[in-house]
Parts: C-alpha cells; structure tokens; sequence
C-alpha cells in the first residue's frame, strides 16, 4: 500500500536528509515539501486533506508552528496522523503536542531506522514517541509535580511508573496482584 506524505521544515539540508531516507521507502510518497507550517494548511485546505496520511513536521517554523500546524490538522482533518521531529524536548512542547492528539514524537538527532519505524508505526494506527522523548516529559513532570510525589504512597508510585511505562490495567493488576478494580481506583486518585 502506498501512503502520501507531507514534510514540513525550515531547514533545507534537514529536508534533503529526510527525503533521501524515504526514498529509499517504497511505500512511502512525498507529495509534498514546505518551508513553513503555513504552505501546508494551504495545501490541506485546498485539498480538504485528500490523499494524505500523515504529515511530518518541526515545532520551530516560521509563520505557523508545528504545534499550530498538529492543532489545525487535527480539528480539520483527523484522519490526517502527524508526526513531530525535532530538536525541542521542553516537556511543556512535548505535553501541548500530546494534549492536540499528536500521533508521534522523535528528536532530530534520531537514527534513520527510528525515524522509519516511527512513520511505519504511526502509519499502522499507533502512537510512537522516542524514548528519548517519554524520558524527557517523564522527568520534567516527577521534577515539576515532586510536591505531588512526595505525597503518594509507595503503592501510588508503582502504580504511577507502570502507568508511564504504559502498561494497561490489566497488567498492572496483575503485577501487583490486585484487582484491575483497584487500580481503576488508583489511576482515578492519581489524576
């Protein structure tokens, strides 16, 4: 299956690197390179999003952001998957992109086989987020919320790093041998 995809960056060698390496994707067409988040909501517009399956951007642009760019994307065209790649790793970013349903997340400084099984994973109907990523937004939480630690029990804790790793209910109950309706209420009083 053939899947359309857009690229979005303000650094040209950046583009040209990206572009080199999906070539070499058989599945995988570019329909479409741009220089800022702008040029690609003309384009998805235009086009009602037709066609496009995802679309690969920076945060920093001119113009429009990636962050603006993931936003009007997913209010507008859904269907549309957006990954992010780039050098930003501030958990505030990180937290805003996943809060407007980004569907993934590497740095910049990625291998090329990241940066090819994120585009197959995310094209597959599933999150993929670096990670260097999840440990960047995991950190900056437990630092910003220590208050917050400090104050749950050793059990909330567990519950609260198998939760990050992104274990289902299901398994954290049965690591921790209990109910999967008690950790229901554990999740409840962790949020």
């Amino acid at each position: 299956m053939n899947y359309n995809l857009i690229i979005a960056d303000d650094h040209k060698m950046f583009l040209d690197g990206v572009l080199s390496i999906i070539a070499n994707e058989s599945d995988f067409e570019i329909v479409m390179t741009a220089n800022s988040g702008q040029n690609v909501i003309k384009y998805l517009d235009n086009s009602q999003g037709k066609d496009i399956d995802l679309v690969i951007t920076d945060v920093n642009m001119p113009d429009v952001t990636g962050i603006e760019l993931n936003k009007h994307i997913k209010d507008n065209f859904p269907h549309i998957r957006t990954l992010v790649v780039s050098m930003r790793h501030d958990s505030k970013t990180i937290h805003t992109l996943t809060e407007a349903n980004v569907d993934g997340y590497v740095p910049k400084n990625a291998d090329q086989s990241e940066l090819i099984k994120a585009i197959e994973t995310i094209l597959k109907g599933e999150k993929y987020f670096s990670e260097s990523i999840k440990k960047a937004y995991m950190e900056s939480m437990f630092n910003k919320e220590k208050d917050v630690i400090t104050t749950l029990t050793t059990r909330e804790k567990e519950v609260l790093k198998l939760i990050a790793e992104e274990h289902t209910t299901q398994e954290i109950a049965d690591k921790l041998f209990l109910s999967k309706h008690t950790i229901e209420g554990y999740r409840k009083n962790l949020i």
